[in-house]
């Protein structure tokens, strides 16, 4: 038989805390009775958009990340601001992003970008009914805004053009159907 099981946290610190992240290392005892440590990145959560227009494309943008050293293509997402609702964050990232408002959202579930190390939980949604709005990236981010045809997205992601993992989930989420809430 297996020692699965809930781990007991039996001391917590934080270790750093930035603008965005915060480091903590938790003891652990295990469900055996062995201690040991956890290191944990605790995140606000995030929102990742599936935005859709009539021509059969998706918004994406087109980014640097420095922690990997690469341009990457990715859905719109952004950090949830705190206390900020999930969708509320997700209309503001589809305006500052995309430059781009929707008639209809729904949302379409969530979950966890890496949950051996980090608390980021990244609520997903669908965005329609696209017109254009005002909004500019934030001052630190430097983005180029992309129509990918959907047809191309399976090939896009087999062949790793497109690699970022929130990027994957959505775009792979929204292509298998069927949908949250229908």
């Amino acid at each position: 038989m297996s020692d699965l099981g809930r781990e007991r946290v039996v001391g917590s610190q934080s270790i750093f805390r930035g603008r965005i992240l915060t480091l903590r290392v938790d003891e652990v005892v295990l469900p055996s009775g062995r201690r040991t440590t956890r290191e944990i990145v605790e995140h606000p959560g995030a929102v990742v958009i599936i935005a859709p227009d009539n021509n059969g494309r998706v918004a994406m943008v087109r980014q640097y990340r420095s922690a990997v050293g690469q341009m990457l293509v990715e859905l719109p997402a952004g950090t949830r601001e705190p206390n900020e609702d999930a969708e509320a964050c997700a209309r503001r990232e589809l305006a500052e992003e995309m430059g781009l408002s929707a008639a209809t959202w729904r949302a379409l579930g969530g979950f966890y970008s890496a949950p051996g190390f980090c608390t980021e939980y990244l609520s997903l949604f669908l965005a329609t009914g696209l017109t254009p709005t005002p909004g500019q990236p934030e001052e630190d981010e430097s983005i180029q805004r992309e129509w990918i045809d959907l047809r191309d997205v399976p090939e896009m992601i087999a062949t790793g053009k497109i690699r970022d993992a929130k990027s994957i989930v959505g775009l792979l989420r929204y292509l298998s159907g069927p949908r949250v809430g229908d």
